[in-house]
């Protein structure tokens, strides 16, 4: 289950990363009052479940009380990639000296979290991916060790963050182990001019799993329906996430699929989701996972990248196969298979000989192949 931004900055404040004062406001009259009491000039941000607010004019500065109505008037009700802004945040805005990004994301077949930093925040993570891969480092945290003094300053020192962001890593992972959470991101994590750490915004994944332990959230997590994908995916039990692309992605592990993301960018295409289906890829796990895909209008081919482990690659190839039976293939499907019983689950899947299912045996060379599909279609 997401968090809106609020939320999470509530959880932020709450383990100890400074937040800018903020309030939420459901009508735009009652924006001006808000601004007022946070001083007059104040940021006001769409509270919706996705990322690209900026670019779609749903986050604004106003200067004073009376603009902060007239903005919150023009926010309120727009429509973000298919999510309608009932509410806004206004919070108070801050000089900005350097922006960072940090994320933890749970690694499934690695058995791990995976700890994401750059210090070049403020913009899509997969941006920097792309055009200057170096810049994002990638950091495993074991879980029964988790995040000590030691492992946040490695990984400060591996992207390059200023020592004093080391507490802040530290009470991020705090966020992931107390409140049951499957990502904890920031983007930006600022210093001001002051040399405050600031937290400006937040995105939250709770492990559904978890609802009997996040009672405090009570309905507010469910009070508008996400991406409708996104909506239809969780029904089917699917680690899935809806970006703005057109190469569709299924992988088995969160590292893995974050690593096809960056290639597939880097291959100058723009991947369509997140879809870790994790271990196992059963014939109904994947046959959701392509459903769910294949009816997002915006993709014009899928990429299926997985590294044989526990699951060999002929069982995922037998359940590519089945999937097929059961649901119609519409557009190309480029499929990588690495690992335990690759051989065998490439020889499945020739024999298939499915007219829109294409194979290669390198995760670069699949992404090459995915993104001149998606181009073409």
């Amino acid at each position: 289950m997401d968090l809106y931004e609020h939320q999470a900055r509530e959880l932020f404040a709450d383990h100890g990363i400074a937040v800018p004062e903020a309030e939420v406001v459901e009508l735009a009259r009652e924006a001006r009052f808000a601004a007022d009491r946070l001083g007059g000039r104040v940021v006001v941000k769409a509270q919706v479940k996705t990322g690209g607010r900026g670019k779609a004019g749903g986050v604004k500065l106003a200067i004073d009380p009376a603009a902060a109505e007239l903005t919150a008037r023009q926010i309120l009700g727009m429509d973000i990639k298919g999510h309608t802004v009932r509410k806004v945040m206004l919070a108070q805005p801050v000089e900005i000296e350097a922006e960072f990004y940090v994320s933890y994301v749970l690694d499934r077949a690695a058995g791990t979290f995976l700890a994401i930093a750059s210090a070049e925040g403020g913009m899509e993570i997969e941006e920097i991916a792309a055009s200057r891969p170096e810049a994002v480092a990638r950091v495993a945290v074991d879980p029964a060790e988790g995040v000590t003094e030691a492992k946040a300053a490695e990984i400060a020192k591996a992207a390059q963050l200023p020592p004093e962001t080391v507490p802040v890593l530290q009470a991020l992972w705090q966020v992931v182990v107390r409140e049951d959470a499957l990502l904890v991101e920031v983007n930006p994590l600022v210093r001001t001019e002051e040399g405050l750490i600031l937290a400006l915004d937040g995105k939250i994944t709770l492990d559904d799993n978890a609802r009997f332990r996040q009672a405090r959230w009570g309905d507010r997590v469910s009070e508008e329906h996400g991406d409708p994908l996104e909506a239809a995916a969780a029904a089917k039990g699917l680690n899935y996430v809806k970006l703005d692309g057109e190469v569709g992605i299924i992988g088995n592990g969160a590292g893995l699929v974050m690593s096809t993301l960056d290639v597939v960018a880097g291959c100058g295409a723009r991947p369509a989701n997140f879809l870790d289906i994790g271990g196992g890829a059963s014939a109904q796990v994947m046959a959701d996972g392509l459903a769910v895909i294949l009816s997002d209008p915006a993709v014009k081919s899928v990429f299926v990248n997985v590294f044989g482990g526990i699951t060999a690659c002929d069982a995922v190839a037998e359940g590519i196969v089945q999937a097929l039976e059961s649901v119609r293939l519409t557009k190309p499907l480029v499929v990588r298979l690495d690992g335990n019983n690759a051989a065998r689950g490439r020889a499945i899947l020739a024999d298939r000989a499915h007219p829109l299912v294409e194979q290669a045996t390198t995760m670069d060379g699949a992404a090459r192949q995915a993104a001149v599909l998606a181009n073409v279609g």
